[in-house]
């Protein structure tokens, strides 16, 4: 394998003997510790560790580059949280700066992709005090009587643990009752940065760390798979990122339900943090990087294309990442609003297919929970809107 031979190259020829030890236990297939994590990110070239990453993302993936047919519902940014570093919702002292949407306007959302071949609904949004548990059931069975094979992904560990302390239920009771109307998986926002000492400086009103990590923990234990990120390139450091993801490591030793780690980059736009520079595009490609290389128990690493732009996420193929997201037909708002390089998030199918092929990988269509739907190596649909 031809990663493979560059990796052992450059681990060969690297001086650093430090970074060198931490080389060859990759390449031995062995974890790499905490301090080793907070190595590569301050002492190893975005070469070394693209490459190591590059060769861990081919030894379990190959040129594979999964995606999915989805779409967004933001039901509302009004929240009752104040991020520092959300550009996205609206106070509720000030709701009528932001939107809301009704159960019946949601449900439309639905029906707009019917007779279209979309596998997953995504379901996310501000913390509105009149859009209870209930309000979400609700809404979560109105769409599987209408389209019972939809894939409903739904709510972040914020939103979920301020439903269920509302509805005065444990967290088990609360996602069993969503589970039960028919919610299927959860995102992995929210998390930010799990350590208090940055979490406290830009959302420390809303859950914490353990909260966050023991409402994923419990979607596990009742067989539902869910997803997690990081929110980097703000006020943290390198040991804040290493030690957000020894935790989502160490959950995901003991329960096994986490499909994909998300890092995703702080944007500076219209928010209180509008003074903190944005990373570099070298800083978010070894960001991938190093992810890929740490988070050894985590089957797949996604770029959100929106995010990072067209281009750049095609370059983050090179540095561990195995997914793009997904089509996301919709007018979803959180980055935009942030100044993300995307302004109207939406590709067809046949143009991300050609965006992953463009750079001499196989696009393969997903549901969400990874299952193949069709490999477009050899073919490119045309495109649906």
């Amino acid at each position: 394998m031809q990663s493979l031979r560059a990796a052992q190259k450059l681990v060969k020829q690297e001086k650093n003997s430090r970074l060198q030890q931490i080389g060859e236990k990759i390449l031995e297939g062995k974890r790499i510790n905490f301090d080793e994590g907070v190595i590569l990110f301050e002492e190893a070239s975005l070469p070394f560790a693209g490459t190591l990453a590059n060769y861990v993302r081919e030894k379990l993936h190959g040129d594979k580059t999964y995606f999915n047919r989805n779409f967004h519902i933001e039901p509302t940014n009004v929240c009752v949280f104040a991020c520092k570093f959300c550009s996205y919702s609206r106070l509720y002292a000030h709701k009528e700066e932001g939107w809301e949407l009704t159960s019946d306007e949601m449900l439309n959302i639905v029906k707009k992709y019917d007779g279209q071949p979309v596998t997953e609904v995504h379901i996310v949004g501000g913390v509105h005090p009149k859009m209870n548990l209930q309000f979400f059931a609700e809404l979560i069975r109105k769409i599987k009587l209408h389209r019972p094979d939809l894939h409903v992904k739904g709510f972040t560990a914020v939103e979920l643990d301020y439903m269920f302390r509302k509805a005065k239920m444990t967290v088990e009771e609360g996602m069993r009752f969503l589970h039960d109307a028919g919610l299927d998986s959860m995102p992995g926002g929210g998390a930010e940065i799990f350590h208090p000492e940055i979490r406290q400086q830009i959302s420390d009103d809303k859950v914490n760390a353990e909260g966050w990590l023991n409402i994923h923990k419990t979607a596990h234990k009742l067989g539902m798979q869910t997803n997690a990120t990081l929110l980097y390139g703000h006020l943290e450091k390198y040991w804040h990122r290493i030690d957000h993801m020894e935790r989502l490591r160490q959950l995901q030793d003991e329960t096994h339900g986490f499909n994909t780690f998300i890092p995703l980059k702080f944007r500076n736009g219209d928010n209180e943090m509008s003074n903190v520079a944005e990373s570099s595009i070298v800083e978010d490609m070894k960001m991938y990087a190093v992810s890929r290389l740490y988070m050894d128990n985590f089957p797949h690493l996604k770029a959100y294309w929106p995010m990072l732009g067209r281009q750049n996420a095609q370059l983050s193929l090179n540095f561990g990442v195995n997914d793009l997201d997904g089509t996301i037909d919709d007018t979803t708002k959180i980055y935009s609003m942030a100044g993300s390089e995307e302004q109207k998030p939406a590709l067809s199918t046949a143009e991300l297919v050609n965006l992953i092929k463009q750079v001499k990988r196989e696009p393969v269509e997903r549901d969400t929970l990874y299952n193949v739907v069709k490999n477009y190596n050899d073919e490119v649909e045309v495109a649906w809107n």
